[in-house]
């Protein structure tokens, strides 16, 4: 994993917390794991935990008991992780045990086959897991059976290990980075909301409109893109857990998967070569409205710019688009010494239609950002890059689905990155730092093989995609049209 950004650095820019573990074995470090069991365990699911506390031992991790976990009210530990194995009564669940809804990761483990089979079509399997996510009021979903356990997660992921019991390392590579960090949305504190601020009559935003409004087009007929799970529909056991729900959601109607956007033009100023250097260790920001930034074996001082981006709202239908109600403008501006995100909501937008910021949104400033600093760095060092003219002209375009495109789709000019970095979930700050990183690390790759860069796409493991460049969001999709049939990220590793 790239280390050209500090962590001061990343807390400047996007507000990612300081202590925030990036590594698989800062993440084991941090975790504090609880067995919370039901009243009665099958066999299967007792030699399951015991492999389970066994293997985070063999890492360093110590599995706390219910007691030992919990304070003189009975409730759990805030930061802890509460591995709830078996079937619970309504009075025992561990939501109820919890000090808030975004204090704790619950993950329910049972003693069943995970409810997908082969010939679900994608939205019926992310149904099926957010069903039971809901139903059981837990975070994470583990099913073990005779020769095999899985795991499911809110965004649709399903990575199947075909042993019995987990071993160290696969507890390790992947669900340490799965407990690590929890699913939220945006918090209002975290952004500045200005309602109607939008316009949408301009020209500006009706060409804009008519590039969203083609790429949804073209990805309605593509079952890799997930579009909505209302939660309305859902099981719950009763209205009290369907308000938890809610509350959990900020009031959402339902989730919808992936997201569409326009970053808008932003002119980069070159970046200034500071010093020859082979680390940032110990290295935060050399002057106001720059960062340091460590581009092949230079430290660079980059301008930090003013973003924005006009994206999908949370919530809305992306194959379905009504550009009018269904874009908003996110930002982060220079506020206070520090960048502070904004949501500008439309104008015209009808006050019935709620208008929440996405759970990506800082993964998607974190692009938008990535992609000005980029242009700073190719202005210093590569004069000649058509990408800084194109950003300055026409802004860059953002595809994020739950899915990957075959390897020889990649558009001319693109980067990979991130297949090595830790599946963590959308809506994390470490998504959102590896975003950033890894855009910088591509950039390295292309002016380190002397190749054109006009973007990159960004793999996240048991997670999806973001394609983010000089395509347009019609181009890109039309690009990822001719990809296979979804796996719906069912991943064997």
């Amino acid at each position: 994993m790239s280390n050209s950004i500090t962590s001061d650095s990343l807390h400047h820019l996007l507000g990612i917390p300081l202590d925030t573990p990036l590594g698989i074995d800062e993440m084991c470090k941090r975790l504090q794991p609880v067995l919370y069991r039901a009243p009665e365990l099958s066999p299967r699911l007792e030699r399951f935990c015991c492999a389970l506390a066994n293997a985070m031992r063999a890492l360093g991790i110590a599995v706390l008991s219910e007691k030992e976990s919990s304070g003189n009210d009975g409730r759990f530990a805030p930061g802890t992780v509460i591995l709830a194995p078996g079937y619970f009564p309504d009075n025992l669940l561990a939501i109820n045990r919890v000090t808030t809804l975004y204090n704790n990761i619950i993950v329910g483990i049972y003693d069943e086959a995970a409810p997908l089979t082969p010939d679900s079509l994608p939205q019926e399997r992310l149904d099926a897991i957010v069903g039971r996510l809901a139903r059981d009021m837990v975070h994470i979903l583990i099913f073990v059976t005779d020769h095999s356990w899985s795991i499911c997660t809110m965004n649709g992921g399903v990575v199947t290990f075909n042993t019995p019991l987990p071993s160290p390392e696969d507890v390790r590579n992947t669900l340490v980075p799965k407990l690590t960090a929890q699913v939220v949305p945006p918090r209002g504190e975290e952004l500045d909301i200005e309602q109607g601020a939008l316009e949408t009559g301009t020209g500006e935003f009706e060409g804009i409109a008519e590039d969203f409004l083609e790429c949804s087009a073209l990805w309605g007929s593509n079952a890799c893109l997930l579009t909505h799970t209302s939660t309305e529909e859902l099981e719950y056991r009763s209205n009290f857990y369907k308000r938890i729900v809610a509350r959990y959601l900020d009031e959402r109607s339902g989730m919808s998967y992936g997201f569409f956007a326009r970053q808008l033009p932003v002119s980069a100023e070159p970046a200034l070569i500071f010093e020859e250097s082979g680390s940032t260790d110990d290295h935060g920001e050399h002057e106001a409205g720059k960062v340091r930034i460590r581009v092949q074996g230079h430290i660079m001082l980059v301008p930090i710019p003013q973003v924005r981006v006009i994206t999908t709202r949370s919530g809305c239908r992306k194959n379905h688009l009504e550009t009018k109600n269904d874009l908003v403008e996110i930002g982060l501006m220079q506020r206070n010494g520090r960048q502070r995100a904004y949501l500008k909501t439309p104008r015209s937008c009808p006050s019935e239609i709620v208008v929440k910021p996405s759970f990506d949104t800082l993964t998607i400033l974190a692009h938008a950002l990535g992609n000005a600093l980029t242009a700073s760095i190719l202005m210093t060092l590569r004069p000649e890059a058509s990408f800084p003219r194109h950003l300055a002209r026409f802004g860059t375009s953002m595809t994020h689905w739950h899915d990957y495109p075959e390897s020889g789709l990649l558009p001319e000019g693109y980067h990979l990155h991130g297949e090595e970095n830790p599946p963590v979930a959308c809506s994390t700050p470490q998504s959102a730092a590896y975003s950033l990183l890894g855009k910088i690390a591509a950039l390295e790759h292309a002016l380190e093989e002397g190749t054109a860069y006009r973007g990159d796409v960004h793999v996240e493991p048991s997670h999806g995609t973001n394609i983010v460049g000089m395509l347009s969001l019609a181009e890109t999709a039309r690009l990822m049209n001719t990809a296979r049939t979804p796996e719906f990220l069912q991943e064997m590793p």
